[in-house]
């Protein structure tokens, strides 16, 4: 484990890897600490309370690991646990430290995204019937229609290494259409599954012509970089070696096999509980 002050990551499993792979590209220079929960996930069916639990003890755990700032870099955890961290828990268990998610960022920009104002929104059951990104996008752009469309079959097929197989163009020609028929107007459509950047070539050719695919790694890496930039007694504290730890509650020669399938590098990693 890392001695020094690193950046959190923490994912239910590995579709955060897609937003480190982001972050890394843009701030090489900083340290990293992947964990993610493979043993536990999938958080998208979960109750609030349960992912709650889970989440904030992945936390505290990056916390213990060195880390001064963590990124939730899961929607369902976004949307089920962060807010209630930030508010109710970091003020006495790390008042210095910061923990920041993929909803906000996404969210702050959804407005320019959209031609006509009517957007899309792929996520887990978890997200989607959160409705966080309905209420902030409301809130910021009340002009614009949110339309969500739950996929619950996306992650098990990516997870299982599935992507690229015909059976799966079932599975996303049959979402693509509810959500389009929900709302034929949607001229964009958010990713709001860190695991879906995955799927996005299968998922342009599902969906009609014309329609933007929007995926969160890029957004999350360049809000990241504002912050650090806004609140330099948080990036003061993170060591600039260029190093990134892997971490998972699974076997971690599975998470290393898996982890190839959303990052184009050969990694090591470690079990950890």
């Amino acid at each position: 484990m890392s001695n020094g002050a690193s950046i959190g990551i923490f994912d239910s499993g590995y579709g955060g890897l897609t937003i480190l792979s982001e972050i890394r590209a843009l701030m090489p220079e900083y340290n990293y600490i992947y964990l993610g929960d493979n043993a536990r996930t999938p958080y998208g069916t979960r109750s609030f309370d349960v992912v709650y639990r889970y989440t904030l003890e992945n936390v505290k755990k990056l916390f213990s690991m060195g880390c001064s700032l963590v990124i939730i870099a899961c929607n369902t955890a976004s949307a089920k646990a962060l807010r209630t961290i930030q508010q109710n828990d970091l003020p006495h268990l790390a008042p210095n430290k910061r923990v920041l998610g993929v909803i906000r960022p996404t969210t702050e920009i959804a407005g320019t995204l959209t031609r006509n104002g009517h957007l899309g929104l792929f996520g887990t059951e978890g997200t989607i019937d959160s409705m966080s990104y309905n209420i902030e996008i409301a809130r910021l752009f009340p002009h614009v229609k949110v339309t969500g469309q739950a996929c619950p079959m996306w992650v098990p097929i990516i997870e299982n290494s599935e992507a690229e197989s015909d059976g799966t163009d079932y599975f996303v020609e049959k979402y693509c259409s509810a959500l389009v028929g929900k709302d034929p107007l949607i001229d964009t459509v958010i990713l709001a599954c860190t695991h879906y950047p995955i799927l996005k070539d299968k998922i342009q050719r599902h969906l009609p012509s014309g329609i933007r695919i929007v995926s969160q790694g890029p957004i999350v890496a360049e809000s990241l970089r504002n912050y650090l930039t806004r609140h330099s007694e948080i990036e003061s504290q993170i060591e600039k070696g260029g190093n990134c730890l892997f971490y998972t509650t699974e076997n971690a020669q599975k998470f290393i096999k898996n982890a190839s399938i959303f990052l184009n590098e050969q990694i090591s990693a470690e079990t950890i509980i």
